[in-house]
């Protein structure tokens, strides 16, 4: 069985030792390859490269940087089908997602591609006699990325693209559930043109990250993952001196107003709660229903089309929801719906019934009548659990939002304007929609949450990536005559 290497200085290097974890295709349950468990000599050697390779990395004009980049977009355009049937492989997400995760990856490279224009600083003639002032945007030097299992093109392209346009060389630590995916994309960018170093790929576990968050010679790091693992990926980043972001969990709510439209309602709710098997950062997994009216006609029409979603390999045509990533993932979500109806929760369609012999298949679940309380409400599931949550209120419902320990997203469906203005100024959650269910942010703008969603002070990609992947740098010049300038003790002021 063929073993995933690491991608060192433009090549694919064998692992220091020979332990490894099985990759599965989770629509079968077969295993298909391993994946090394890297060492610290393996992270070590990863940074040695991107060390090695940033000094000239760095001083590459920003349009050659963004002309490996276009060339990369290129590749990766031509290529979508195919890394889409890996990543159907390996994570188990239907096609037309994968398809839909790769383009909006390659969105972001696109934004990278304007470097040039992003990275250009400001002057000021004449700030003082015969004295210019001016500020600059400098790379920080080998930066980190840690991502998750649920998005192995999106979110690595959510940081490296603008991490390498800004000049900057990178080191990616890859989920070992879903680890090709980044190795085609590793040889991909060589192939680009991309000099030997200045991307690599190692994988690993705990002994890996954190030998790659304290070593000495990395700037900055970047984290997508569970709240308790941002955590701690932030406070050892931060206390070894890096530059940390670090995008927690979430528990993202959808507010039905009695004047919403309930079949766009539904739609929205079938697609955010289902779609990729819930396991998305952004899924809506607690509908919030304004009255009893809303919550019983959003039950009713869930109930019919949950009966409707079509389960299965994510290949398959006209397939909606492929299944869970590993057994042990199934495991955890099912223990969750077990907890919803312990804990007193009404149970109206329970997922566990979907379950097959082959693979890690389980059913779309909808709980109703759900409370604060309930452990099915206050923890992030990341699976196909959707709560019913009703209150009496607009009011109610914001406080529901804005009490939540977690602030990624949220949405409103409203066709009332002023509750809509209201919901933007005052939900305490990073990105907020209305009337759309899921409201990750264009390439261009940055993605993030608040509260417990984020830890550090920038969000990814957008100008706040380019902020995050650069540092400021001012020069004040002055081209004296010969004999001209003279002892100055005192502070300098623009006379």
């Amino acid at each position: 069985m063929d073993t995933v290497g690491h991608w060192i200085d433009g090549r694919v290097v064998d692992p220091d030792a020979p332990d490894a974890t099985d990759v599965y295709c989770p629509a079968t349950g077969e295993v298909t390859k391993r994946v090394p468990v890297g060492s610290r000599g393996d992270a070590e050697a990863a940074v040695t490269a991107a060390a090695r390779a940033f000094d000239a990395w760095a001083v590459t004009p920003a349009h050659v940087r963004a002309r490996v980049l276009f060339t990369f977009r290129e590749k990766m355009l031509a290529d979508i089908d195919r890394l889409a049937a890996i990543i159907c492989d390996e994570h188990g997400k239907v096609l037309d997602d994968a398809k839909g995760e790769l383009q909006r990856g390659i969105e972001v490279v696109e934004f990278a591609c304007g470097i040039p224009e992003l990275m250009k600083g400001e002057f000021t003639e004449n700030v003082g006699t015969g004295v210019d002032g001016m500020s600059l945007r400098k790379p920080l030097g080998p930066v980190v990325g840690v991502v998750p299992f649920n998005f192995p093109a999106m979110v690595p392209m959510w940081m490296f693209p603008v991490a390498l346009a800004c000049g900057n060389t990178f080191v990616l630590k890859p989920s070992e559930k879903v680890p090709t995916l980044a190795m085609e994309m590793a040889a991909m960018l060589t192939e680009s043109g991309l000099p030997d170093g200045v991307f690599n790929i190692v994988h690993g576990g705990r002994e890996v990250v954190d030998t790659l968050i304290t070593d000495p010679r990395v700037e900055a790091v970047s984290f997508v993952g569970s709240t308790p693992v941002a955590e701690h990926v932030y406070r050892t980043g931060t206390e070894a001196g890096k530059r940390v972001q670090a995008l927690g969990g979430a528990k993202n709510h959808l507010v039905v107003m009695p004047d919403a439209d309930v079949e766009n309602a539904v739609n929205a709710l079938m697609g955010s709660a289902f779609g990729s098997a819930g396991e998305r950062c952004m899924a809506i997994s607690v509908v919030v229903a304004v009255g009893d009216e809303v919550a019983r006609a959003i039950r009713e029409r869930l109930v019919e089309r949950i009966a409707e979603l079509r389960v299965g390999p994510g290949t398959e045509p006209r397939v909606e929801m492929g299944p869970l990533v590993t057994p042990e993932h199934r495991e955890r979500v099912m223990s969750y719906v077990a907890a919803g109806e312990n804990e007193g929760a009404e149970l109206v369609v329970d997922g566990r019934n979907g379950i097959r012999e082959e693979g890690f298949f389980l059913g779309a679940s909808l709980f109703d009548h759900v409370t604060p309380q309930m452990k099915i409400y206050r923890e992030e599931i990341f699976g196909p659990v959707l709560a019913i949550v009703r209150v009496n209120s607009f009011n109610e419902a914001l406080q529901l939002v804005n009490d939540h320990e977690f602030g990624n997203g949220t949405a409103l469906f409203t066709a009332d304007g002023r509750a809509a203005r209201t919901f933007i100024s005052q939900a305490r959650a990073g990105m907020v929609g209305i009337n759309v269910p899921i409201p990750v942010p264009m390439a261009f703008h940055s993605f993030g949450g608040w509260k417990r969603s984020l830890f550090g002070d920038h969000h990814v990609h957008g100008k706040e990536g380019v902020r995050f992947y650069t540092r400021y740098k001012t020069a004040t010049v002055r081209w004296p005559e010969a004999g001209a300038a003279s002892t100055e003790f005192a502070m300098p002021t623009t006379g």
